[in-house]
């Protein structure tokens, strides 16, 4: 009796397995060009490569492909995306943190802070966003860049299209970061010296490889120090993702009290992101040394792949007239946040140095 079943599903997944197949080769060709001296001169990592890529693919292209592959496409940008997350975990080290020690902490934590705050709020209230880009927006740009956006777009489930105004945002504002920041440092408009570079460069810059191609136009010590206080940001994604879970919840919870819904089950259980979890036992992983430097290597550049995978998904995913409708908006929240990060964050990196210094 469950022949037919069984017929069917084959098809099912044969065509799941063709579209991940596909999305790892579209990937692999979004690699090589993210590798060209001219894409990465621009601090343009993979992944922002891929979901550019991608959206131009699935907004020109579409119709090419098989409609028995779009499972897979979807599996790359959702399930495949929370492994990526939770390897990238394996990038940081609880010693390395401690390097910057209380500053960098410090540092990290009121940025992080502020913009998701500050972000969230003029997404909804000022420029009147939905709550989705609204936090994708300031996610991206509070913590880590793309990597962020994905880890928020998981847990918020929110549609591919708002994961890439966000990621526009990171691109734009972040690119410009890498390379008005050593022009205004060497022309001593930032009053910083090494130290106060690094902080301030690693705390308020959105993605790492942005991070280091600013930071390593002033000094490899400023490089240094800026890449650990970017780090310890990419840290702070767990708690975060913790708190928004805890919130998430007692937003549905509400909202169902309020629909008469509470005792039918309207709010969903405590949404807590197993990839962030995941994250945290990495970063332990690899602050006990447990992995041979190769190893670590091998898999961070697998994860990478991964996570290009997830984005070019991503942007296959995304259309543009979604985009249109939010577009400016989106942009302009961006840009009051980036706006927030050069002048809040030059503030907090003074106060810092004037607390611990």
């Amino acid at each position: 009796m469950s022949t037919p079943s069984l017929a069917r599903s084959l098809p099912s997944t044969r065509g799941q397995l063709n579209g991940v197949l596909f999305v790892a080769l579209f990937a692999a060709a979004v690699t090589s060009v993210a590798s060209l001296p001219a894409i990465a001169g621009l601090g343009m990592s993979p992944l922002i490569v891929g979901i550019v890529a991608g959206a131009i693919y699935g907004n020109a292209l579409r119709d090419g492909m098989p409609e028995s592959w779009a499972a897979g496409v979807n599996f790359s940008a959702r399930k495949l995306l929370r492994i990526a997350v939770a390897f990238f975990g394996l990038r940081v080290s609880l010693q390395e943190i401690a390097q910057v020690g209380v500053p960098g902490l410090v540092e990290s934590v009121v940025i992080v802070v502020s913009t998701l705050v500050i972000g969230t709020w003029v997404g909804m209230k000022l420029l009147k966003l939905d709550r989705d880009t609204a936090i994708l927006t300031a996610a991206g740009s509070a913590i880590c860049g793309a990597a962020a956006v994905l880890a928020f777009e998981s847990t918020l489930q929110s549609k591919p299209h708002k994961s890439a105004m966000a990621v526009g945002s990171v691109v734009l504002f972040g690119t410009l970061s890498m390379f008005l920041y050593p022009v205004l440092f060497r022309a001593g408009w930032l009053h910083l010296d090494t130290l106060g570079a690094g902080l301030f460069f690693g705390g308020t810059i959105h993605e790492v490889a942005q991070v280091v191609g600013a930071a390593s136009n002033v000094s490899p010590e400023a490089t240094h120090i800026a890449t650990i206080v970017k780090m310890t940001r990419v840290m702070l994604l767990v708690p975060v993702l913790l708190v928004l879970g805890v919130w998430l919840n007692g937003a549905a919870r509400s909202k169902a009290t309020a629909d008469g819904h509470a005792s039918h089950g309207g709010a969903r259980k405590l949404a807590v992101p197993w990839f962030a979890l995941g994250f945290l036992a990495l970063v332990i992983v690899n602050s006990l040394h447990v992995l041979p430097e190769t190893a670590t290597h091998a898999v961070n550049t697998l994860d990478t792949f991964a996570l290009t995978m997830a984005m070019t998904a991503l942007g296959i995913e995304t259309r543009v007239s979604q985009i249109r409708q939010a577009g400016p908006r989106a942009l302009t929240a961006g840009f009051i946040i980036y706006l927030w990060l050069v002048g809040g964050g030059l503030a907090i990196t003074w106060g810092v140095q004037r607390l611990f210094g």
